[in-house]
């Protein structure tokens, strides 16, 4: 194949932290006290807390914490309220915790504004209490365990709402640990997570017994610059090629959709290289999640201070403004240009990846 977007990845952006803290309640579970000795391993700081509180020296200025509390993987447990699982339609049942928060730098973040304090990605020590409730929502949800349309994809589980939970991988081994749960899991049931990140080699060879779907989050490779510390598209295609011959169920999260010059040529090369990275794959199964751009004013905020310099359109006199189901406000593309975007994905993907299921629009 002769684009470059489907050429073996050539490094891997694996993240280190520069300290590592750790809870006293993480300590007494044993997830958590295999999180800590791998980081250590790996020559990074590990501070062992003497309670469970979190806390980061103050900094004179946002960007000065903002910078530290990015360095900064926090060990912790998840509390009760992550142990009742809530919705996260329209892309799954159920949203299960591995972490919350992401190593990246993604200048659109949707985290931005809804997670509150300094961004510290937290990763959770008591997997197995994660784990052991996960039964108790078996086919209640209302997304595919009640749709027509989905419901031969199970109770579906949402990992990576609050994090990408791959480019953690490396140091928790939590992401593992769930498909190997849902494989062993005799039940309709089916894990969900995207990433922007590529190093899957520790997934391949897992017993994920096809309950386990990847999605690739892509954008044009000139939109790059508003994903900093990510691995590049071209990575991401290749490392989703491995997933499918590997046996697990793939996608296409094309998100966030941002509408910049050239954005038709550029969506059309995107889709015509994802197309040809999955070409030739036995039982290909696919899916296409698509999300347009939008941000709230209190992340738009926030985006602007981490990310002074960066050049992506966030003004609310271009936009349309929507009421969120918790009676805030965010920003969308006019109704026209929705439409036309709505439009020209649905034709185009239906056009070169026939075989992709159009899971929703947003």
């Amino acid at each position: 194949m002769a684009t470059d977007l489907l050429q073996p990845p050539a490094s891997r952006r694996a993240w280190r932290p520069r300290r590592v803290l750790v809870t006293r309640a993480a300590r007494d579970h044993a997830h958590g006290q295999a999180i800590a000795a791998r980081a250590a391993g790996l020559g990074i700081e590990v501070v062992e807390l003497a309670g469970n509180q979190v806390r980061l020296p103050a900094q004179p200025d946002e960007r000065r914490a903002y910078a530290e509390a990015k360095a900064t993987l926090a060990v912790v447990t998840a509390p009760p309220s992550k142990l009742r699982l809530q919705p996260i339609a329209p892309s799954a049942d159920w949203r299960v915790d591995l972490a919350e928060g992401c190593p990246a730098h993604c200048a659109y973040c949707y985290l931005a504004g809804s997670l509150t304090g300094p961004p510290i990605t937290r990763v959770y020590a008591n997997l197995e209490e994660i784990a052991a409730v996960l039964p108790d929502f078996l086919g209640k949800g209302r997304i595919t365990s009640r749709s027509r349309a989905r419901a031969h994809e199970g109770t579906t589980f949402e990992a990576s709402c609050y994090t990408d939970p791959l480019a953690l991988e490396p140091l928790t081994g939590s992401l593992s640990a769930l498909i190997r749960h849902f494989g062993a899991w005799d039940a309709d049931v089916q894990l969900r997570f995207t990433s922007k990140f590529a190093d899957v080699s520790s997934l391949l060879d897992l017993p994920h017994a096809g309950r386990t779907r990847m999605r690739a989050s892509i954008n044009p490779p000139a939109y790059h610059r508003f994903e900093a510390g990510t691995d590049r598209v071209a990575e991401r295609l290749a490392a989703l090629r491995a997933m499918a011959l590997a046996g697990y169920k793939v996608g296409l999260t094309i998100a966030p959709i941002i509408v910049a010059d050239g954005w038709r040529e550029a969506y059309c090369a995107l889709i015509a290289a994802a197309a040809e990275a999955l070409g030739e794959i036995p039982d290909l199964d696919l899916t296409a999640e698509l999300i347009t751009h939008r941000f709230t004013p209190g992340s738009a905020r926030v985006l602007t201070n981490w990310y002074p310099g960066s050049d992506l359109e966030m003004d609310p006199e271009r936009r349309a403004e929507k009421r969120t189901k918790f009676a805030g406000t965010k920003f969308v593309y006019p109704p026209d240009l929705m439409a036309e975007l709505k439009t020209f994905f649905f034709a185009e993907i239906g056009r070169v990846l026939p075989k992709a299921r159009i899971l929703y629009w947003t």
